[in-house]
């Protein structure tokens, strides 16, 4: 969740625009249609699309082929975002080195374990991601709430939000090494099947765990420093 700033028009409106909202204490999200556009399309382009291609290559070239394609797929989306906007999502770059990560462990040899093991390690990565940006000042969760749900804090830097974006930051880290700790436990004392099933039960609980507690933060954060969410103008 970030907080970016209005971009001006060229006849300033856009600054007095945005400055008047800062003054009056507004952070800004799209409203419910452009929402649901602005967030499905990050996450088409980051999971359903990968997901997707791999699928439909999968059942015409089997699991290794299935992979290559989805992870060329999620690299090809990353370089035209490049190439079209001089910048790439953060949620997509999440989704391309976790994918690499996997599809890398997958095809280097076909151990029952180290399949099994691309669970731990991906979430490991993410860990690493969030982790290394928390104390920084372009916390991840920051960017994730600018380009996912694309949540604007008009005018300049706010220290309060600062620091609820840096600690949110590590909180996912916490999730996700808390999920790495966790399903490296469920391999070594559970069967691959009954693995597989624990593992997706554990990360969407934890996910939507996560997200819920992020958001309630979000709103508490928001009424001790007296701002208030409002939709942009149509």
């Amino acid at each position: 969740m970030t907080a970016a700033p209005r971009t001006a028009s060229p006849d300033g409106a856009g600054s007095s625009r945005a400055a008047g909202a800062c003054t009056a204490g507004f952070l800004e999200v799209p409203r419910p249609l452009r929402l649901a556009l602005t967030a499905g399309w990050n996450l088409t382009e980051s999971a359903g699309l990968p997901l997707a291609v791999y699928a439909l290559a999968a059942w015409a070239g089997g699991r290794d082929a299935g992979l290559v394609a989805g992870l060329a797929a999620i690299w090809l989306t990353a370089v035209i975002r490049k190439v079209a906007t001089g910048s790439v999502p953060s949620l997509l770059t999440i989704s391309a080195v976790v994918l690499t990560l996997q599809t890398a462990v997958v095809l280097v040899t076909g151990e029952l374990w180290l399949f099994l093991l691309q669970f731990p390690l991906a979430n490991l990565a993410m860990f690493v991601l969030f982790a290394r940006t928390a104390g920084g000042p372009d916390p991840l969760v920051a960017r994730l709430a600018a380009e996912v749900v694309a949540l604007r804090q008009p005018g300049g830097h706010h220290p309060g939000l600062h620091r609820f974006f840096q600690a949110a930051t590590w909180l996912w880290a916490g999730i996700f090494l808390l999920l790495t700790a966790g399903l490296v436990a469920l391999m070594m004392t559970e069967p691959a099947g009954t693995f597989l099933m624990l593992s997706t039960v554990t990360t969407i609980a934890l996910t939507v765990a996560g997200t819920g507690a992020s958001a309630l933060w979000f709103l508490a954060v928001l009424r001790r420093l007296g701002l208030r969410l409002r939709f942009a103008p149509a």
